[in-house]
Order: structure tokens, then C-alpha cells, then sequence
């Protein structure tokens, strides 16, 4: 029997805080692909994203995920960090889960207000007086969507456990 082909590329997506970046980074290293994440292609494009909610709106910066979407549908050999919301956008979830592998990472929201709360002034979803309350109906609202997609535990994990689990479901023995 000959191994499953590789996909043609590995999609992390997620909440806020559940270390999509980090994982894309040192997955990608591992596995000898290029790293991609969408948030810092949007910000090298059209600046900062607190900027873009800011002055353009969340519905502009949406816009601009899908055509990110469409661009790298196109690339193969990537593993790919999204941004919080981009797969639960039908458009961008067909587009880039089509070939690819896609993995939700998951945390529990104590986890996620720890990580996210360190760099509060870059999360614009948190810009109200409650972020707690903010993020715990966002997490519901979005758990959904995150469903659609295999499931990792990123809770208390180091983020090279979350590398060394998604490569073994890959197909890849340790030390590979």
C-alpha cells in the first residue's frame, strides 16, 4: 500500500490564544515547508489590524482575509496560521480546505484570557471594558465553526508537544 499523499498544504486555525503562530512556525520548520500567517500578510499589505477594525471596519478587514484566502488557495508546501476568524468564513474554508489539512487548535478560555491578556493593545475583539465576557461569547459563538475542523488541545501543552501531535496525525513518526 503506498502512505497517504502529503496535503498540499496544513491550515491551523482557531480562537485567539491558542497558539496558531507559534505551532505554524516550528511545524513548518519541522516539516521543511514554508510559514504563512495571515494576520502579519495583512498587516504588512494594509497595516496594523487594530487600525484596519478602527478605520475601515471589521466587514473591510473580512474582505481583505478573503482575497488572502483566494492568493494562497493558489500555493502548495505551506503551512498556514489564520487569524481567529478567517475558516469560519465559508468562502475561505472552501478555498483553502479543499487539498489541505486543517486543524482547530483549541484552549480552554482560562488559557486563552492568560495568553491573549499579555497583548491585549494588538486584539481589537478586546477593546470593550469586559474582555473576559468578550471573549467567552466569542468562544461560543465560534465553537461552532471551529467544530468543523479536527481538534487539537493546546491547554498547558508546550507548543512542540502541538507540533510533535499534528505530525504524528500527518503521518509522520517522531524525529522524522
Amino acid at each position: 500500500m503506498a502512505p497517504p499523499e502529503d496535503p498540499r498544504n496544513i491550515v491551523l486555525t482557531g480562537f485567539m490564544g491558542t497558539g496558531k503562530s507559534t505551532v505554524g512556525r516550528l511545524l513548518a520548520h519541522r516539516l521543511d515547508l514554508n510559514h504563512v500567517d495571515t494576520d502579519t500578510m495583512i498587516e504588512r499589505r494594509h497595516g496594523p489590524i487594530p487600525r484596519i477594525f478602527a478605520e475601515l471596519g471589521e466587514d473591510e478587514f473580512r474582505r481583505i482575509e478573503r482575497s488572502i484566502a483566494a492568493e494562497l488557495a493558489t500555493d502548495t508546501g505551506y503551512v498556514i496560521s489564520t487569524g481567529g476568524g478567517f475558516m469560519l468564513d465559508s468562502h475561505n474554508a472552501e478555498l483553502l480546505a479543499v487539498d489541505s489539512r486543517v486543524f482547530a487548535l483549541v484552549a480552554e478560555l482560562d488559557i486563552i484570557m492568560d495568553r491573549v491578556m499579555r497583548r491585549r493593545s494588538s486584539r481589537p475583539l478586546l477593546a470593550g471594558p469586559n474582555p473576559r465576557e468578550q471573549v467567552r461569547l466569542l468562544l461560543e459563538q465560534r465553537r461552532a465553526g471551529y467544530a468543523d475542523f479536527e481538534q487539537v488541545g493546546t491547554d498547558e501543552r508546550p507548543p512542540m508537544r502541538v507540533v510533535e501531535e499534528i505530525m504524528r496525525r500527518l503521518g509522520h513518526e517522531p524525529g522524522q
